[in-house]
């Protein structure tokens, strides 16, 4: 059931049962896309992964912290104006740190056609109300479950999603 309303939120095909939190979905988001690059990427040592500036701190630590040990560059900035090279992914939060609300479908299409994957962490109990990430073209969707009332594990992070899109199984 967990599962089925995850993808139905998210508008994606595959979803997970648990991972420990936002932060932690977020970062195996990025290390998954990396692991998925095309040849082409790699050879082209792709090895940059872009946060848009308006994602969670916490969130933007954790990525940094696991791509450190992976050889992976974390780049922050405003996704509108970012520069496309070597990057094999893109993480936007929706809605944002500042609680704007973007549609960043067009910034999705230019992605896609340089075939760079976006990520999106969501909160969940937004998406109720929001256009699903997955209807705008997102690759990878990732938030916490505790705004459905899923409690701490013993003081510990709150269980997070992970939705992907049947060509990452």
């Amino acid at each position: 059931n967990f599962q089925t309303v995850v993808i139905e939120l998210t508008g994606m095909e595959i979803a997970n049962a648990s991972l420990l939190d936002e932060g932690t979905a977020a970062a195996e988001a990025m290390i998954m896309l990396y692991n998925a690059r095309s040849k082409e990427m790699i050879s082209e040592g792709a090895n940059r992964f872009f946060v848009d500036q308006d994602t969670f701190p916490q969130t933007i630590e954790v990525i940094r912290t696991r791509a450190a040990f992976l050889g992976i560059e974390v780049i922050t900035g405003d996704s509108e104006q970012m520069a496309f090279s070597q990057v094999f992914g893109v993480l936007v939060q929706y809605p944002g740190e500042s609680g704007r609300i973007t549609d960043h479908s067009d910034l999705v299409k230019v992605l896609h056609s340089r075939g760079i994957p976006v990520a999106v962490a969501a909160d969940i109990m937004s998406l109720v109300l929001l256009v699903p990430p997955g209807q705008w073209g997102a690759d990878v969707v990732v938030g916490s479950t505790q705004r459905f009332g899923v409690p701490m594990n013993f003081g510990g992070p709150h269980a997070a999603y992970f939705a992907v899109r049947e060509v990452y199984k």
